[in-house]
């Protein structure tokens, strides 16, 4: 039930919250004569659906002693059997109704369980004792990492967003024709060598590197900002807190919980910038969804094992890229590692309009002041993620797998 800052909700309030969603939106909307076993839950789990009535501080919810994570997990229980219950002798044309609610509710629970382990590791990491989680299933050691080269892509138009009968959210559309000019794109992520490049060159220390609102905020907090969440300086050099407890940098794993202003400042760094996520949809749409996902229970990213060096004719020697021929070699690691920063800010597609009721603040409330990430994490589920999957945080945020992929305008 620990809570270590606002963004962060204990376990037991994610396993309460989970089963209040389906209690609210299914038992409540569609079991005929359902009343709450303990009402007070509505007002405990419910977390930003205004509509669905008033709701406990986020802030506090740490401070939920009661009820106990045995009482959460009967709650649980209870609520799983009723949905049963229900599904079992309902009418065709009710379920119609019913299926997809209880399948945004499933997709909701998958992102709860990403929640569920970054909020664990940053909950871990406040203890000086630094506790292990899970012990990492296999050692790095020195990996060859691919070169960093740059793919290029011509100007097209190109069809944006969800298509098909598959289940999406409604930020992923409605699909429409975007214009995206020629772009050239990293074919792999930033690893934490190419980053400590930046650190080492006064990155954090030069303001002409960062966007005002970002320099604001490495100045501002308690302690400067001097590298990512979770990396320390010792006499020996930089560690890292993993879900794996702390362990040294390893150079060639990819750079990992960054926030927006530092993914920015970094590709200003470099010569490069950001992706579009429209850049990002493109460039994405002819590959498999596949990667370290959370399946794999590594819970951490790994290196993009070395191939083929795509053809550099302007190759560099700086460790900041070359230029790659158009369509040669193969771009890495879009799925799965980290989450990707776009320089895109989170808003809605042309024709959006968020469906009308409790449900329609899932994305739609949100579209202000954040950025969009693609593509998924180590802690992200497989079966989740789709190549128009849109998730968004506030510029300053860095406690999820984010982490920086480079673009760059026609040289």
């Amino acid at each position: 039930m620990v809570q270590s800052m606002p963004d962060v909700s204990p376990t037991k309030w994610h396993l309460a919250h989970t089963t209040w969603f389906f209690e609210t939106f299914v038992l409540k909307k569609w079991m005929t004569g359902y009343q709450p076993e303990i009402p007070e839950y509505s007002y405990l789990f419910n977390s930003y659906y205004n509509a669905a009535g008033d709701m406990h501080r986020r802030d506090l919810r740490g401070l939920i002693s009661r009820p106990t994570v045995a009482q959460a997990l009967r709650y649980r229980a209870s609520i799983n059997e009723k949905i049963d219950n229900l599904l079992s002798d309902v009418e065709e044309d009710l379920f119609a109704k019913i299926e997809p609610v209880i399948t945004l509710g499933i997709h909701h629970e998958q992102q709860h369980q990403e929640l569920l382990l970054t909020d664990i590791k940053h909950v871990f990491a406040q203890n000086p004792l630094y506790p292990v989680f899970r012990d990492a299933k296999t050692d790095n050691g020195k990996v060859e990492i691919a070169p960093l080269h740059f793919a290029e892509f011509d100007e097209a138009t190109f069809e944006i967003g969800h298509h098909g009968d598959g289940f999406s959210y409604d930020n992923e559309g409605p699909r429409h024709r975007v214009l995206i000019p020629a772009f050239s794109l990293a074919n792999r992520v930033v690893t934490n060598g190419e980053y400590l490049e930046f650190i080492n060159a006064g990155g954090y220390t030069r303001p002409e590197f960062w966007l005002s609102l970002g320099w604001m905020t490495v100045n501002e907090q308690p302690r400067k900002l001097s590298g990512p969440l979770y990396w320390a300086k010792r006499e020996d050099g930089w560690w890292n807190f993993t879900l794996s407890g702390l362990r040294p940098v390893e150079e060639e794993e990819p750079v990992t919980h960054i926030s927006y202003f530092e993914a920015d400042a970094y590709a200003n760094w470099a010569g490069a910038r950001l992706a579009t996520e429209f850049e990002w949809e493109r460039a994405a749409a002819d590959l498999p969804i596949e990667g370290n996902f959370v399946e794999n229970e590594m819970f951490h990213p790994f290196p993009a094992p070395s191939i083929r060096p795509l053809p550099s004719p302007q190759s560099s020697s700086s460790g900041r890229g070359g230029r790659a021929a158009p369509g040669e070699g193969k771009i890495q690691q879009m799925f799965g590692d980290v989450w990707e920063w776009t320089r895109s800010a989170y808003s809605p597609y042309p024709g959006y309009r968020a469906v009308p009721g409790a449900l329609g603040e899932y994305n739609g409330k949100f579209m202000c002041n954040q950025y969009v990430l693609r593509g998924g994490s180590c802690a992200t589920s497989r079966i989740h993620i789709r190549k128009t999957y849109r998730n968004f945080f506030q510029p300053e945020k860095r406690w999820q797998f984010t982490g920086i992929r480079l673009a760059r305008d026609p040289q």
